[in-house]
This record gives structure tokens, sequence and C-alpha cells, in this order.
């Protein structure tokens, strides 16, 4: 028989039971709702961000950096398309094998990827390799799925078209470092961004960048762009048409050849930069891209200092071209008159020292026109002493010397104009009579720039109105309309009068008619200027004969031309190449003759017409 009773005490456990179920299926369902509810609406927007950016990134997009031109339209700099290699650090799980199958593929330094990798934070996009080839762009892409969290970038590469004519003006680019992006100046840039870093790509770097531009991207898992969710285009930056004639630079620089040195032509009348060359030199478009460390050692370690600008930081005593300053000065001040003689039997008796002439028999009586002409260092002893210390650095300091010439530029060097006063702080010794004596003849203490003596020439060339080197005529904006004009500016009327200028120049054309730089004499247009000798070390007996180069003089010859209405200064430094008349001046000669058959081109094309012939070029 059914026992009821305890089948009636089951049936109410079982529906107890039931009930705790239910309520505990209630309370879990009212906590996944609550679960539901947080993710869904309290933070649907939390995490709809973090899914997003799971999925998607933000690209910066690089700009194409402004063209350079030459005054005539040349092009100096331009961009051409690339592939750079990135890697999106978030999207690698195996950075080990990441590494090894870039150097499969690529033969990249397994050390340097991984040192690029490891400076960078975790959720970095890190740049490995820019200037892929199309090939080694289609090998990466073709291998993608191995490749998770690479990504290769449509880009452009700065080009130089005439490889190592003007480096040293143009410059070069490259990665922005760390060190640049602590300075204000590059604040809005990022790791892997593309900047000057020499010449005039540095100087007029905030003009020629741009501004980047961003793109949104969605990713699949392995950090592939699979679409473009948005774009922020980049804006190019600005062209800049420069001041120099490329085919001056070219020659200036095949006729220093091999020889150290240094050759500056410039437009009197404007301070235009016509030509800036300095040897040895080196090739941007190398420098523009990476660099191994050896490479970039290489360069740096080479005694002939190729990444130097000799035109510009080069300081060599002026040698005889100082007798310009010095004749300028004492005319001036009447410590000698153009007229008067002074006697000149081979040397020149001071204390205990005699002070020699280069020309062992001497010039005899010579007047100012003569000793500038032969270049007689006796007659320049005597009115050096005459003068003083003082008034030759007055003088050489109005003339430019000693300071920077403003040319746009980094890093120019100044030069010295010695002075008591800076001697007693930087060597704590008085000054001595016979100082003054080796600095009338450009030797001692002073030192100059060849970008220096070409301002000196051209100044007295344009009658005492000294005006800024410049390098850069306009600036043309994305429109391609010109939008500044950059005018010529006067930094000093030398306190000089116009006739001891008259005089002045008188005597610099006698230098190539008659006098030390008759090799400077040309059938095609006249020539004024002066001969220079920068003593390295003191030879024995004056001669140079088995002497090793490295310790032979200096060449230098400054000039002007035409004699009358001058359109051209020229100074020519060449290290240890002895007698400036024989070895400076038919390089200059042979740079204003060029000039001269050319100017029929116009030394200065309009630009509206630069503008006009150039409306097909885009930045590529």
């Amino acid at each position: 028989m059914v026992n009821l009773d305890q089948h009636t005490e089951d049936l109410v456990e079982l529906q107890g039971r039931l009930v705790l179920i239910k309520v505990g299926l209630l309370i879990v369902l009212a906590l996944l709702g609550l679960r539901i509810w947080q993710l869904q609406v309290r933070d649907g927007d939390y995490y709809q961000d973090l899914a997003m950016q799971n999925r998607t990134r933000s690209i910066i997009l690089e700009p194409a950096r402004g063209l350079l031109y030459d005054r005539h339209g040349a092009l100096l700099a331009k961009n051409v398309p690339s592939f750079t290699l990135y890697v999106s650090r978030q999207d690698v799980s195996d950075q080990a094998a990441l590494i090894e199958q870039l150097h499969r593929y690529l033969g990249l330094d397994a050390a340097e990827v991984h040192r690029k990798l490891r400076n960078r934070g975790p959720a970095a996009r890190v740049k490995i390799k820019d200037g892929l080839s199309l090939r080694e762009a289609a090998v990466i892409e073709s291998h993608r799925l191995d490749l998770p969290g690479v990504i290769i970038q449509p880009e452009y590469q700065r080009h130089y078209p005439f490889e190592r004519f003007a480096a040293h003006l143009i410059g070069y680019v490259g990665e922005i470092s760390e060190a640049q992006l602590q300075q204000p100046a590059y604040q809005d840039l990022n790791q892997g961004s593309i900047v000057g870093q020499y010449g005039i790509e540095r100087t007029y770097d905030p003009l020629l960048r741009g501004q980047p531009g961003r793109e949104l991207i969605e990713v699949d898992a392995l950090g592939h762009k699979t679409r473009s969710i948005s774009v922020d285009p980049p804006l190019a930056g600005h062209d800049l048409y420069l001041t120099i004639d490329i085919r001056l630079q070219k020659l200036a620089e095949e006729l220093l050849g091999e020889e150290a040195g240094a050759i500056v032509a410039l437009d009197p009348r404007n301070g235009d930069v016509l030509a800036l060359a300095s040897r040895p030199g080196f090739d941007p478009n190398m420098l523009s891209r990476e660099m191994t460390p050896s490479q970039w050692q290489q360069i740096t370690q080479d005694p002939r200092h190729p990444l130097t600008n000799r035109a510009i930081q080069g300081q060599y005593p002026p040698g005889s071209t100082f007798k310009i300053v010095v004749g300028a000065a004492a005319l001036d001040t009447h410590a000698v008159e153009v007229g008067e003689h002074l006697q000149c039997a081979g040397g020149y008796r001071f204390g205990k020292r005699t002070y020699r002439d280069w020309k062992a028999g001497g010039h005899g009586s010579i007047d100012f026109v003569n000793a500038i002409a032969d270049s007689c260092d006796v007659y320049f002893y005597r009115v050096g002493y005459r003068l003083g210390i003082e008034t030759i650095a007055a003088y050489a300091t109005q003339f430019g010397l000693g300071q920077s010439t403003g040319i746009d530029l980094p890093a120019e060097r100044p030069g010295l104009v010695p002075t008591p006063d800076w001697k007693r702080k930087t060597r704590g010794e008085p000054w001595y009579p016979g100082e003054t004596i080796s600095v009338a003849i450009g030797q001692g203490f002073v030192t100059v720039t060849p970008i220096q003596m070409a301002q000196v020439i051209a100044t007295v060339a344009n009658n005492g109105l000294r005006m800024r080197p410049r390098l850069v005529r306009a600036v043309r904006d994305r429109q391609r309309d010109i939008i500044e004009e950059r005018p010529p500016v006067v930094q000093k009327q030398l306190p000089v009068s116009q006739a001891t200028l008259r005089h002045l120049r008188r005597a610099l054309r006698a230098v190539v008619t008659e006098g030390t730089a008759t090799q400077a004499n040309s059938p095609l247009v006249p020539i004024a200027g002066k001969t220079g000798t920068a003593q390295v070390v003191a030879l024995k007996f004056g001669s140079s004969k088995g002497t090793p180069k490295s310790f032979r003089d200096h060449a230098w010859f400054v000039a002007y031309a035409p004699d009358t209405q001058p359109r051209i200064a020229v100074s020519v430094l060449v290290e240890h190449m002895g007698h400036g008349g024989s070895s400076a001046a038919p390089l200059a000669r042979q740079l204003i003759e060029a000039a001269q058959q050319w100017e029929s081109d116009g030394f200065a094309i309009p630009l509206t017409h630069l503008v006009a012939d150039n409306s097909e070029e885009d930045h590529d």
C-alpha cells in the first residue's frame, strides 16, 4: 500500500526545491541582465571604442616635400615614389620569428631590426626600412600572412638629380633624431618623420616639409589593412627658387677637381650667391637614405672631411688678399697717400727680426697701386705698423670679417679679427707690435672664410655697399603662386671714401693686367682682383720644393668683373697649392669667362616665367 503521507512530504520537498531553483535562476538571469546592461548600456561606448581600437589604426601620411630649383628653373631636389616598411608592435606576438622572416626575405640585419623595435613602445608603429624597391615590396606583400604587424606604406623619397654637385649648399634630409624631437621647432612631428639635416634643406625645413596627414584604417587579426575609414590628406611643402646657377656651380666644382678648397661667386649688386662650391664633397642621395653605422663612420672619419662646407666653415689666413682691407684703411686714414713711395729692399727690420718680402731682391721705391699690383709685403709691413692693430681690426670688421656673413646656411663660422683685447682674454698675453706686422699681410692670428672674402671683394666692386649673401630668391606655395620674393639686404655702407675705393679698384685691375695675377687676364672680360698665399707652416728658405703637400701654402684669388659695372665677384681658395697667381687665379678667370658667355641667358629669369615653365612639374 502506498504511504500517502510520505508521498505528500516528498512532493512538498520537491516543490520547495523547484522554488529555490526558480529563484536561483531568476537571480542568475537578473545578474546576467545586469551585466548585459552594464556592457551594452553603461559601458557600451567604452567597449565599442576598445573593439574599434583592436581593429583600427591611425596612420601618419607623410607630405610631399617642397621642391628646390636653381635661378633658371633647373630642378635641384625632387621627390620620387618609394615604399617604406613599418612594424606595428601591438600586432606582433612573436618578435623573434618576425625578425627572422624579415632577414630571410629582405636580408635585413637582425640585430639592427631588434634595436629599432626594442627602443619603441609596445603600441608603436616602427619604421624599419625606407627606400624599398618595387620588387622588395612585392616580396613582402606575397608573404604577408607570415608577417603579422608588417605594413608597406607608399611614400616619397628625396632625390637630388645633380648628385654631388651643390651638395654642401642644398644639403640632405634624414629621419628626425631624438634630440630634434625635444626641440620646439619639431613639436608637431613624430619618430620616423623626415626633416632637413644639412644645408638649405635644414635652414628652410619648416617651409619645405609641409604638414603630415592621417588615415584611419581597419585591420585584420594580423594587423594588415582591410579598408580605409577616413583620410585627412597631408599638405605638400613650399617650393624654393635659389639664387645659384647650376651651370656655374658645376663648373666651379669641376675646376676644383680633386683638390680640397672652395669657390664662391656672388652678384655684388644684390648678394645673390651664383655658386658656392666646396671640395671634397659627398652624394646627398646616399645620406638621405638609411645608412649603416659603418657607412656613416666611413664618411665622418674621412681625413679629408667631405662633410665640411669649406666655403662657409673653412677658416684660413687670408694672405695677401687681406691687403685689400689694409690698403683701404691706409688710404682712408691717410696713413699713406696713393702717390707716396715707400722703400722695399726685400726685408723690413723691426726689433731683432727681419720680416722678409716674397721677392728676395725687393721692389725698390713703390707706391700704393704698384704695391697692390705686385703684392709688396714690405710696403704693407710699413703701412700696417703706421695703422696699428686697432685701426686694422676696425676696418676689417667694417668689411664684414670676424663675423658671420648671414648667408642662409647653418653652421657658418666667423673667422677671426684679432685685437689686443682678444689676445689678453683668450691667451693671457699682451699684443706685440710684430704681430701687427704679420696681420698686415694676412698672416698671424687673422683668419677668414671663402664666403667672407667673396663678400669683401664684392663690397669693393659695389662702391662700398656690403650686401648680405642670399641663397633663396623666392618661395612658391602649393597652388604654384609666388608667395614671397626675398629682397636683397644691405648690411653696411663702408665708411670709406669713394676716392679711396676708386684708387683701390685701379690697383686691383693692375694686379691682373701687369701684376701677380696675369694668368687671370682675359680677352673676353676685364677682370680685377687680388692674389694671396696663406702660409701653413714657415718653410725653410721660403721654398716648398720637397715639402709634403699638407705643409704647403694655400692659394687665394679674389676678383670681380667686368672692371666697370661689375656683375660677378669670385673668391677662390685651393688648399696646399702654393701661389694664388698660378693656382687660384686661372680658376677664377675660367669661371668669370663662362658667366660672361652665359649672361645672355640672364642671371635672373623673371619668377613668373619660372612658374609658367614648371606648371606641369608636380611633387614627384
